[in-house]
Formats: structure tokens, C-alpha cells, sequence
């Protein structure tokens, strides 16, 4: 055959794939895709009677045979030769059509959906970030009042930063539209969508991995740029966000819904605001700020991850969100000495639990010992360990030296009552001497001489196992 074959006669997918009109190597057909995408410009097209309105202007709800087929071509665009066939007939530029004249909201959602998955593709997702009227409209998006097309927006962006051909070209775009920032406070701090919430914070946490300069921007203005006129799907009277209280808001949503994977999110973009001590004074500058953070990591460290009757192995599970929450707590805590809310006396109960996850840690650790000995059979295997041990190794690290600061501050009295309480006892004891050894020693000297005062035959027992402790005189 010396030319393509000619389009069915009928419009059955199932006729036009038998007569050769698949797309590449699918099983899908040129002609019915084409008519979809021919009656998507219809939608947008002007009529020709001017006293006639544009349907997609008077219709807020789909055609159902239309969304139908739509929603067909959502599934479908995953697929690379269908994503590339879409490229190929403009279908970015007819969704820039929707988004400018289209008041239904479904029909919204399902084109950026679509955009989304074609921008998967490499090539597709460089075509899409160079076109720079179609970013800002991608942008304007995010002021939607529509969570699921909010939603398909986030998740297009995220696709698009996590590319690195093209994150720069979006970080550019971003700091240029000062009106992000208010829309993704506004989502953060108002939503209870978790679906959304997530993924709104895992492009938030992109954001700020990829460029500190714009997250201590966001950190430091709050919403002090002047704001476009909003749109009639935009929300309006926006407040005064700041960034804090926005990302509080909304992991403490998604810690109500009990959303793993949102609290690991929303734990890690604390922890990045803390890597710079400007973004430490922003959560600090305000004691409510201060408060409600160490509050709110502190029940869930103390109360919610990790606890007595949890398996050892549970740390290896939750070591990435263990690492941020005592990540931040050190930071408030080295930060904030003279506040109230993080007196020694009052956090008993970390302490225990600072002892407990390090417990948790050697026992892990004995077991990948014994594991290792008996069984060396998997390459990939001693990857996987190795990587296991990294990251239990950054929680051990940072959980040392919190316990560090902590131990230093314990009078004879915290330490009479974290015996009563049953947070401090001879196996606690020991557990912390032998973390913190060599390289907190004087922390541990200070500690076990407090703990001469209050327990001498503990002391004395501890200095047994740990000859180096010694009583100053």
C-alpha cells in the first residue's frame, strides 16, 4: 500500500480499526478521535446567528453522549501514540478555547485532565511549557472554584516541575504570578478535599525543593502583592494569607482523614522551611504560630505514629515523616528555649518517645544484622537495605540530637517524674547513653550526673555498663 488507508464508512470504532485507521499501535481510530476533537471546537466556536449564545456559555452541564466520549479520550491520552495524534491536531490549542469561553465545569476538569496526561510524554510536555499564553492560562486555573478541576490543574503542574527539561520554565512562570501564592494558601486553608490537599502540597513541596529563593519569597510577603482582579470562578475578598498557618490548616486536615501520604507531604515542607532560619523565625516569629505547630507535631509524634504496642518494624514504615516531625520539633525547640509550651517539664512524653523510636531503631538494626548473615543471596536485596539504612540513619541522626538538647535541660525533679510516669527507666536509660555516645558526651555526662541525684542505684548501674560516665567532683 502506497498511501494511507481511506477513513471508514462508519463510525463504529470497531469498523475503523478493522479497516486500518488505528492510531499507531492502539486500537483506537483516527476518524472517531478526530470527530471528538471536531466537536470540541464546535463548543467553542461563535454561532453563526450573533442572537444565538454560545452553548458552552449557557450550559454548565455536559452533553452526556459528549462527555462520554470525552471522558474516553481522558483514558485514552495516557497512551503515547494517542497523546501525540492529539498534539498533532492542536488539541492544546482548542483546550486554551475551553478554558477562555467554557462555564462547565466537568468539561473543564476532563480538558486539563487530558493535558495531563499528555504532558507524561517529554516532548509534548516541552511543547506545552514553551507556550506561554497556554501556562498562564494553566496558572489561572488554580484560582477555579471547582476542586476537581483545581485537582487536574495540580496535577498537571506537578507533572510539568518534575520534569527537569522544563521545571525552569514553570518556576519563571510562577514567580511572575503573584496570584499563586494566594490561590494555593486559599486552597490549603480552606479545602477539605484531602485529594486535593495532597496534591496541591506535593507541588508546593516541589516548589520549594527546587527553588529557595521562591520559597523564602512566599515565606516572607505572605500576600502583600497586589492581587489581579479575579475572575467570576475565583475566590474572592482573598485574606491576608501566610504561608504557616495555611500549611497547618491543612495537615490538619489531612491528618484527620488519616491520609498517610498527605502528612508525609505537608510534614516535609515544614521540614524544608526549617532548613533556612528564616523560614525556622517564620514559624516562630509568632508565638500563636510557634504553639500551634509544636502542638500539633507533638500529638502526632507522642499520640498518633510509633506508639508502645506498635511492631519495631514500624519504624522503617514511617521513618520519612518521623524524620521531618522531630526535624522541625528540634528547630522550634533549640529556637524557643524560653517559651512555655517547650519547657522539659511539660514534654516528658516526647522524651519517652524520642527513646522509644531509638529502641525501635537498634531493634531494626539487629534484625538487618541477622538478616544479612544468613542470607546474602539478592543483589538487589542489599540495595534495598542499604537504602533502609540511610534513611534510618537520618532519623537516628536527627533523633539524637534533639534527645541531646532535651537531656541537657532534665532537672532532678523531670527526672523523678519521668520515672514515675514511666517514661525513664534502666533500659531508657541505657538506650540513650548508647545513641548519644561519643558524640554527645557532654549532654550524657550532664545527664547522668542529674541522675545521680535523683536515682543513685540507677546511676550506679549505668555507670557499670558505661565505665566513661563519671561523677564530677
Amino acid at each position: 500500500m502506497d498511501r494511507n488507508p481511506s477513513p471508514p464508512t462508519s463510525d463504529s470504532e470497531e469498523e475503523a480499526v478493522a479497516a486500518g485507521d488505528s492510531i499507531g499501535n492502539t486500537v483506537y481510530s483516527k476518524l472517531w478521535l478526530f470527530n471528538v476533537l471536531k466537536k470540541l471546537i464546535e463548543l467553542v466556536s461563535p454561532k453563526k446567528d450573533d442572537s444565538e449564545l454560545n452553548n458552552v456559555e449557557e450550559e454548565l452541564e455536559l452533553d452526556e453522549d459528549m462527555e462520554n466520549d470525552i471522558c474516553k479520550v481522558w483514558d485514552m491520552s495516557m497512551n503515547k501514540d494517542i497523546a501525540l495524534f492529539l498534539q498533532a491536531f492542536n488539541a492544546p490549542g482548542i483546550f486554551m478555547g475551553i478554558f477562555a469561553k467554557s462555564n462547565c465545569p466537568r468539561l473543564t476538569e476532563i480538558c486539563v485532565g487530558i493535558l495531563g496526561n499528555m504532558a507524561c510524554c517529554q516532548d509534548i510536555c516541552m511543547d506545552i511549557s514553551k507556550d506561554e499564553k497556554l501556562g498562564q492560562m494553566v496558572l489561572q486555573r488554580l484560582c477555579d472554584s471547582d476542586s476537581p478541576t483545581l485537582l487536574e490543574t495540580s496535577r498537571l503542574l506537578l507533572t510539568c516541575l518534575c520534569q527537569p527539561e522544563v521545571a525552569n520554565i514553570w518556576l519563571e512562570r510562577i514567580r511572575g504570578s503573584p496570584s499563586v501564592y494566594d490561590c494555593i494558601c486559599f486552597i490549603m486553608s480552606s479545602s477539605t478535599n484531602v485529594e486535593l490537599l495532597v496534591k496541591v502540597g506535593e507541588v508546593v513541596d516541589k516548589l520549594f525543593d527546587l527553588d529557595e529563593e521562591l520559597m523564602l519569597k512566599w515565606m516572607k510577603k505572605g500576600s502583600q502583592w497586589s492581587v489581579p482582579q479575579p475572575s467570576d470562578d475565583s475566590p474572592d475578598n482573598l485574606p491576608d494569607f501566610k504561608i504557616v498557618p495555611c500549611l497547618l490548616e491543612a495537615a490538619k486536615q489531612v491528618c484527620s482523614d488519616n491520609s498517610s501520604e498527605g502528612l508525609d507531604v505537608y510534614m516535609h515542607i515544614l521540614q524544608l522551611l526549617t532548613t533556612v532560619d528564616e523560614g525556622i523565625q517564620t514559624i516562630v516569629r509568632s508565638p500563636e504560630n510557634g504553639k500551634e505547630t509544636w502542638s500539633l507535631l507533638y500529638n502526632l509524634f507522642c499520640n498518633e505514629l510509633c506508639q508502645p504496642d506498635d511492631p519495631p518494624i514500624i519504624v522503617q514504615e514511617q521513618k520519612t515523616v518521623l524524620a521531618s516531625i522531630l526535624s522541625v520539633l528540634s528547630a522550634i525547640f533549640t529556637s524557643q528555649t524560653e517559651q512555655e509550651f517547650v519547657k522539659t517539664e511539660k514534654n516528658m512524653p516526647l522524651l519517652g518517645s524520642l527513646i522509644r523510636v531509638l529502641q525501635n531503631m537498634d531493634e531494626c538494626a539487629r534484625r538487618s544484622e541477622d538478616s544479612s548473615s544468613t542470607s546474602k543471596s539478592e543483589e538487589n536485596e542489599k540495595l534495598e537495605i542499604a537504602e533502609e539504612d540511610f534513611h534510618l540513619k537520618i532519623l537516628k541522626d536527627i533523633s539524637c540530637e534533639l534527645l541531646s538538647n532535651m537531656i541537657q535541660e532534665l532537672s532532678k525533679e523531670n527526672i523523678l517524674e519521668g520515672l514515675r510516669q514511666g517514661h525513664l527507666n534502666e533500659q531508657q536509660c541505657s538506650c540513650v547513653v548508647q545513641n548519644l555516645l561519643p558524640v554527645y558526651f557532654s549532654s550524657v555526662q550532664n545527664f547522668f550526673e542529674v541522675l545521680c541525684e535523683a536515682d543513685q542505684a540507677l546511676a550506679d548501674s549505668l555507670r557499670r555498663r558505661f565505665p566513661s560516665l563519671k561523677v564530677q567532683t
